[in-house]
């Protein structure tokens, strides 16, 4: 039962992240909420509470790139419950032509149905390309 509500939950989240609107997953985020992107490339770093994590997802959501889980498993407790889901992204030109696509693991802690922490697993190597693409055709998107 948790897992399929996990996939339903995590699946419209993403879906409205998808459409622009990262409310949503701001809603089940804790305020102290921490996000850990590893690598060393624009997206990288650890962003805590809230703030950080929402400027790191409007970005996201402003690029446009697309997140989709295609698995997610939930397990535990109300007070200590572990997510982690499996999917891909991707981000295509206007004129369609694919610019990125990676997989992705996420693994993130709830307590009492709140986000307290979460990491994304990704090949690091491929947000360069992504980097390299905004500086070229997004600039105002591109790294700070």
């Amino acid at each position: 039962m948790q897992t399929w509500l996990g996939r339903k939950l995590i699946g419209y989240v993403m879906g409205r992240t998808r459409q622009g609107d990262v409310r949503p997953t701001l809603l089940l985020d804790h305020p102290d909420v921490r996000l850990t992107f590893p690598g060393s490339n624009s997206w990288s770093g650890t962003f805590t509470g809230k703030p950080e994590v929402e400027r790191w997802l409007r970005r996201l959501s402003a690029v446009g790139l697309q997140t989709f889980p295609d698995e997610v498993i939930v397990q535990g407790m109300p007070w200590r419950t572990t997510v982690c889901v499996r999917g891909h992204d991707r981000l295509d030109a206007p004129d369609g032509t694919r610019v990125y696509e990676n997989r992705f693991v996420i693994w993130g802690h709830m307590r009492w149905g709140r986000l307290r922490d979460y990491e994304v697993y990704e090949d690091t190597h491929k947000p360069h390309a992504l980097d390299d693409y905004l500086k070229t055709h997004q600039p105002h998107l591109a790294a700070p």
